[in-house]
Parts: C-alpha cells; sequence; structure tokens
C-alpha cells in the first residue's frame, strides 16, 4: 500500500529541513554566529531572572525526565510490548531509528563541541557539548516512536502524542531555565530526533503495512482500512470486472501465511461472496524462512521453490488451485487474482464455498471420513501433493470434503511428500473418530505398506 507521510509527517520533514539550513547559518557563516547567540542569551538571561529556590527544585526534577535511566526505562518498556504482541517488523524499525538518532547526536556533538552556554548559572547536571541538547533528542525519539509504534492511528494516538510532547517541551524549558542548553540546542536537537523518528516509522513500517496494537496476533493478518479497502475495490472492478459491496476478514484462526477475506460482488441475481486472499512483502518473507527452515530439515526430500516476488507467489497459488480443478480434486474454483500494487500486494480469489463447514467441526461419520480419505486417493492418482493438510484446510460442504488453502502443494511430488498428505489427513480424522476405524477406512484406498511409509515419514514440521 502507498506509505504517506501525511501533513504531521511532512510538517516534521520540513522542521528537518530547517534545522539543516539554520545549522549553515549557524556554523557557516561567522558573521551570523553572534546574531545566534544573542538571541539565544537574550532567552537565558530572561528564565534566569525569575528562578526562585521553588522554580529550582522544580526544575532540576523535569530535567530528570530526560536522563539516560528515565528514556532507558521508556525504550525497555516499548521493546516489551513490542515483543510481547510480535510486532518484530516494528520493533527492529524503532530499534534502528534509535541508534541512528543516538549516533548522529553523538558525531555532531563532537563535530561541533559548541560550550555550555556562559553568563548564566547552570544548576542542573550536564556532560559534554552543548549542541545539539542529547537528552532531548533521545526522549523526543524515543516518544515519536512510542506513539507510532504502540498505538494505532485514532484519538488515543493523538492524546497520547500531546502529552508526549508535552512532556519533551517541559524538558526542553527546564533545561533552559537551569542554563544547561541554548535554546537553539533543544529545539534543533527535537526537530532533527523527530523527524527521523516520525519519518521512519511512516516509511519503514506504514500503520497499513504493519498495524500497531496491544493485542498479541498474526504477522500474516494484515488490517484491512480505509486505504487497503480502496484499493481492493478499485482493482477488483478494474481488473476483475467485479463491483465489491463489503470486505470482511474471513477465517483468520487457520491462516498463518496470508490475509483470508470475505468479499460481497455485484452478480445478474443480486449480490453474491467471493473468497480473497491478500499476500504482500510480509507473506513472502514469511514463506522464505518457512521453505529455508524446511530443506535445511530435510534437504532434497523437500528441494522447496523460493518465490521471488510476491506475483510470482499468488501466480503459483492460482496455478495448483486449477491443477486441483482439472485433476477433479474437490477445490474451490480459481478466478484469478487482481494487483493491488505492483510486486507488493496482491489478491488471489477463488469461489467461496459457502455453507462449508471445518471437517471437525460438528460430528464426523465414517462416510465422510471415507470421503476424506479418497480425496488424497485422487491426490495420488492425480501426482499432486496438497502438503499442509490440517483441520482448517479440510472442508466439508454437502457432505463431500473439500480441501482448501494449496498455496503448499505441488505437482509431481516425491513419494515422501504424498506419504505424509495420507499421514496428515489419518491424524486429522483420529482426532473424531478411533483410530482402529481410521485405519480400516484407510486400508479401502491405500496398501498397508503406503500407511506405514506415511507414519514414518509424519514428524516435526510435517505435521501442520
Amino acid at each position: 500500500m502507498p506509505r504517506p507521510l501525511r501533513a504531521s509527517g511532512w510538517l516534521w520533514l520540513l522542521g528537518g529541513v530547517a534545522v539543516a539550513l539554520a545549522w549553515t547559518s549557524l556554523f557557516a557563516w561567522p558573521e551570523t554566529v553572534r546574531w545566534w547567540y544573542q538571541r539565544d542569551h537574550e532567552v537565558l538571561r530572561a528564565l534566569a531572572g525569575v528562578r526562585n529556590d521553588a522554580l529550582d527544585r522544580l526544575a532540576v526534577a523535569v530535567t530528570a525526565l530526560g536522563s539516560v535511566w528515565a528514556v532507558r526505562a521508556l525504550r525497555l518498556g516499548t521493546i516489551a510490548a513490542l515483543a510481547h504482541a510480535r510486532r518484530w517488523h516494528r520493533l527492529l524499525t524503532a530499534s534502528a531509528l534509535v541508534l541512528t538518532v543516538e549516533w548522529l547526536m553523538a558525531v555532531l556533538s563532537l563535530e561541533l563541541m559548541r560550550e555550555r552556554p556562559l553568563g548564566v548559572e547552570i544548576i542542573a547536571g550536564w556532560a559534554g557539548s552543548s549542541h545539539p541538547a542529547r537528552p532531548v533528542a533521545s526522549l523526543t525519539v524515543t516518544v515519536v516512536i512510542m506513539v507510532m509504534a504502540l498505538l494505532p492511528p485514532g484519538a488515543a494516538r493523538h492524546r497520547a502524542a500531546l502529552v508526549g510532547f508535552g512532556a519533551v517541551g517541559a524538558v526542553m524549558v527546564a533545561r533552559l531555565y537551569a542554563g544547561v542548553d541554548h535554546p537553539t540546542d533543544s529545539v534543533f536537537a527535537a526537530l532533527l530526533a523527530g523527524a527521523i523518528g516520525l519519518v521512519g516509522m511512516r516509511v519503514v513500517a506504514p500503520d497499513g503495512a504493519f498495524p500497531a496494537g496491544r493485542r498479541r496476533g498474526r504477522p500474516a493478518h494484515l488490517h484491512v482500512g480505509d486505504e487497503r479497502a480502496t484499493a481492493i475495490r478499485g482493482a477488483m472492478a478494474d481488473q476483475a470486472g467485479m463491483v465489491v459491496h463489503d470486505i470482511r476478514p474471513y477465517g483468520l484462526e487457520g491462516s498463518a501465511g496470508s490475509t483470508p477475506l470475505l468479499l460481497t460482488v455485484d452478480t445478474n441475481d443480486g449480490q453474491a461472496p467471493v473468497f480473497g486472499k491478500l499476500y504482500s512483502s510480509t507473506h513472502l518473507r514469511s514463506d522464505r524462512a518457512y521453505k529455508v527452515a524446511r530443506t535445511m530439515l530435510y534437504g532434497a526430500l523437500e528441494d522447496e521453490y523460493i518465490f521471488t516476488s510476491v506475483s510470482r507467489l499468488v501466480e503459483y497459488e492460482d496455478y495448483m488451485l486449477r491443477l486441483f480443478s482439472d485433476a477433479g480434486v474437490p477445490s474451490p474454483q480459481p478466478l484469478g487474482f487482481v494487483e493491488l500494487t505492483p510486486e507488493r500486494e496482491y489478491l488471489v480469489l477463488a469461489e467461496f464455498l459457502e455453507g462449508a463447514r471445518p471437517l471437525l467441526e460438528g460430528s464426523l461419520d465414517q462416510l465422510t471420513a471415507l470421503d476424506a480419505i479418497g480425496v488424497v486417493r485422487r491426490l495420488w492418482d492425480a501426482r499432486l501433493a496438497h502438503r499442509d493438510l490440517k483441520p482448517s484446510n479440510v472442508m466439508v460442504k454437502e457432505g463431500r470434503v473439500v480441501l482448501v488453502d494449496v498455496a503448499f502443494a505441488t505437482a509431481r511430488p516425491t513419494p515422501w511428500r504424498q506419504a505424509v498428505d495420507l499421514a496428515n489427513m489419518m491424524l486429522i480424522l483420529s482426532l473424531r473418530l478411533p483410530t482402529a476405524t481410521v485405519y480400516e477406512l484407510a486400508r479401502m484406498e491405500f496398501a498397508a505398506e503406503d500407511i506405514a511409509e506415511a507414519f514414518a515419514a509424519a514428524h516435526g514440521v510435517t505435521i501442520p
């Protein structure tokens, strides 16, 4: 999806550009240095003129909010929250942005080596050169990342931003009152750190692709908000000739590698449901990691094909749906796929099995179980392997078993791959029927040697 900066992002970006221009004026042109110093000291002398014991104690206490220990506590809490919610992309992005800001502030402070304010008494602790104000930069980028990474867009994020930036402003004023920083030290540090944090989060970890939230969830499940829903409707109308009236998630609990959706579209007879699977670059990375792990565990027995783009991933699934359909293996009819964002997001379309239910929901009789075993027999006869047989991928419609989610299916599989399909189907059936019954039903379609080979092969990650 598009990664817009929005108004706040552009404002922070302009602030960062303004800092670069001001640095040119402050340090590159000697004739302007005196002007900047005079303005800084006018502010500092004015604040020093209102000092009293109570305000002094308050200022020293507020400056502690920007201390190393306070900032470190906020960052550790953010790391713990993102790890608990398994928002790994946001966690890595936030860590990279924090390191970038800290490195940049360290380099600039050493290069510029500006002295602490002269002519006013410093009443709070300090270390190093004055420009830019590293505690202010550290606190600012931490607040920006906490707001952007932990909270979804909306009123809660806006309120948190007001509180966070209020705290940053308080620390800046307290440090000026205490004579620790020049005004330009604090303002430049806040603008630069805030610009890096907000623009970085908006570009690298946008809300549309990597939704924020406090609840644990699967990274595969993308948020279908207004922007993505609009993109889906436009792509469906332009590329598939379908007008979409409603979009909602469907069957998320059984999906770990995509975002399944139920689309309601116009037909000549009114409206009808269509099943869609949303794929993005996030799913491509997950698919690569999964296949690398299988290859390491099983070597040539798997010989996994690593997809190089999201488009190849969706093309393959659409192709396997057609192969299953042509071979007479009961599965949803393929309806093609549409492109939302080139090489980044696609939607695979298939028949929605209206009235179908997962095999293990409700009662399971021996006739349906025998039909399930027969479906595996058809896979063997057609030289196909599903490779992801699990309860959520085995459906029953009008008393007949139907296989869904063929993303890992393969044509011309090795006997080992076919054997695993048989074992997994028998394990699924054994969750409802006595194992002896399942074995006898399997013997109607397969030889005892086939079943023995299947359970010899089924172990570890071969069992979804």
